[in-house]
């Protein structure tokens, strides 16, 4: 508790608003102090562009930008960094569809085969299915099973000389469950790429490239502890061409590039197994509230409610319905007392949930305390 209470402490916008809970992390992470410390001392000593003079501030920002590169190499454990490339972007969305676009597309062929999840976030949906218009190729949709998982015993049979990608995630957007990817290189062989959406894991709790042997991470930095509109690919380079993306390199988005490098240092120095714990627990305590709830429908794996359970655990997200309030009209109800959650679709893929839920995800600011209020609100409508 005392070290929470000396993170949570390291968030503006948390301590300047001790009324209110912000149970939204999913969407986007609150930015800690020495984060926005490192942007404001490039941005009034050090700003210039990167790579475009000779000049020492343009020196020292480009060498900060690949000071950022390796940071992110050594957030993820990267077991060969002189073979890998990191490639920023200004998020998840636009670092699938350039690796879709860019490697995958020029590679297919009529015929050819991409696996795809299409209960996840649309962002790992959308860019595939562009791909494959774009060259005669076919999406496939990843089955999943009763505990919303990846049915791997079907994507098994799935598989065929014909498939050039396994798009997959890292941890659920809407059920919050490790997708348990580490089981798709098995099932896919030595020669398949697999690309991972790593938007909610990434900054949550630790990721090693080598133990999951993956051959692209994408996340996007504002759900890390960084600032909006930055993000990365991390290519591996071994599976296929070396991945460049198309077209001219423009300027960087600098001091959002600086925020994730000082983000990847804070939660380093935080410990990110401990924050995986924290978040884990919150998880848990909400989950084991709300199944004693009638009036609430939790989603996703129903053995992983409670905190014995032997299935995997939430990682900080839950989402669930009111029987007969609508989640929109819930969002606004729990907002007015200050509890702030999401509560809509979730841009989920076609195979998802078809109707709207609240989502409430927490981070390692959270406290105990804002899930027991939250619960006292959900059951003074428990009826």
């Amino acid at each position: 508790m005392t070290w929470q209470s000396t993170l949570r402490g390291q968030f503006p916008q948390i301590t300047s608003n001790p009324e209110t809970a912000y149970l939204d992390s999913a969407a986007t992470s609150q930015k800690p102090q020495p984060v926005l410390d490192a942007v404001m001392t490039y941005l009034t000593s050090g700003n210039a562009n990167a790579a475009r003079g000779t000049y020492p501030w343009a020196n020292r920002t480009t060498a900060r930008i690949e000071h950022a590169r390796d940071r992110l190499r050594r957030f993820l454990a990267d077991p060969a960094p002189g073979e890998s490339g990191v490639h920023f972007v200004s998020g998840t969305t636009e670092g699938l569809r350039t690796v879709a676009r860019d490697w995958l597309a020029p590679q297919l062929h009529p015929g050819d085969e991409i696996l795809v999840p299409f209960a996840d976030h649309s962002a790992n949906i959308l860019p595939w299915q562009e791909a494959a218009a774009l060259t005669g190729a076919t999406v496939r949709a990843i089955p999943y099973d009763a505990a919303h998982d990846y049915a791997t015993g079907r994507v098994a049979e799935m598989i065929t000389p014909r498939t050039r990608m396994i798009a997959a995630t890292h941890v659920h957007h809407v059920y919050g469950n490790d997708m348990n990817v580490h089981r798709l290189r098995a099932l896919a062989g030595p020669d398949i790429p697999i690309c991972l959406d790593a938007a909610q894991s990434f900054g949550h709790l630790p990721i090693s490239v080598g133990a999951l042997d993956v051959d692209f991470v994408v996340f996007s930095g504002h759900k890390a502890m960084a600032l909006p509109g930055t993000g990365a690919v991390w290519a591996r380079n071994r599976r296929g061409p070396v991945f460049q993306p198309a077209g001219w390199n423009g300027s960087p988005n600098t001091s959002g590039i600086i925020s994730l490098a000082a983000a990847m240092d804070w939660l380093d120095e935080a410990g990110l197994e401990r924050i995986a714990q924290w978040n884990q627990a919150l998880g848990v305590r909400l989950t084991e509230g709300l199944s004693k709830m009638a009036a609430y429908e939790i989603l996703g794996c129903q053995r992983s409610l409670t905190a014995d359970s032997a299935v995997q655990q939430r990682h900080g997200i839950v989402a669930f319905r009111h029987r007969a309030i609508g989640s929109n009209d819930l969002g606004f109800i729990l907002a007015a007392d200050g509890l702030l959650v999401r509560a809509d679709g979730h841009c989920q893929g076609a195979q998802g949930e078809k109707t709207a839920s609240v989502r409430v995800s927490v981070h390692v600011y959270t406290t105990r305390e804002e899930i027991d209020r939250l619960l006292d609100a959900l059951a003074a409508l428990d009826r």
